[in-house]
């Protein structure tokens, strides 16, 4: 699959199964995210990989969450969100982690972040993994960031489900650009 090919076919991947990423496509995951264009080379975003039982206590973590949003949730909500995470062998945790600078606002910095999970997501299609950035109310929680560690500058901007497809990808149609792109 040539570059171009791969910008314009990635889609989202749901339905994911074992094996997750082993440690040689991670080490490429990882570094196509670093490539993401970053004023400043302040790299304004890390990841937290989770898998096995901590997928569990991630569901955990969001059933806590779910329940300090809102006591009267009702049970199937917060079912929901404790299994969310088994929904994939992989989880990983996309953190902005927003620094202080005169010449980089933190808008800038989110942006740089987001591109970085935009990298991560274009060399796991590549590698033929299947990958979805999942997000939701939960994932802003400020009792979710506690819970993994973040620290005051830091925030979550969404929940990379990472596995192998458990059907072929879908093909996509070109996007009808005329509401998209005009000339000024």
């Amino acid at each position: 699959m040539d570059a171009l090919q791969l910008l314009q076919q990635r889609v989202s991947v749901g339905r994911l199964v074992e094996p997750a990423p082993n440690a040689e496509q991670r080490e490429i995951l990882f570094q196509a995210a670093m490539r993401a264009p970053d004023h400043k080379l302040l790299r304004p975003w890390r990841f937290l990989t989770i898998e096995g039982e901590r997928l569990h206590a991630l569901g955990e973590l969001l059933a806590e969450a779910a329940l300090l949003d809102d006591p009267n949730a009702p049970q199937a909500a917060v079912d929901k969100a404790r299994a969310n995470p088994l929904r994939a062998p992989l989880v990983v945790a996309a953190i902005a982690s927003i620094h202080e600078h005169p010449k980089v606002p933190g808008s800038e910095q989110l942006l740089a972040a987001g591109c970085a999970v935009h990298g991560l997501l274009l060399a796991a299609f590549a590698l033929g993994l299947g990958g979805m950035w999942r997000s939701g109310e939960l994932s802003f929680s400020p009792h979710v960031a506690k819970g993994l560690g973040l620290a005051a500058h830091e925030q979550v901007i969404g929940f990379i489900y990472l596995g192998t497809p458990e059907k072929p990808t879908r093909a996509v149609e070109p996007a009808d650009l005329s509401g998209f792109v005009s000339r000024w």
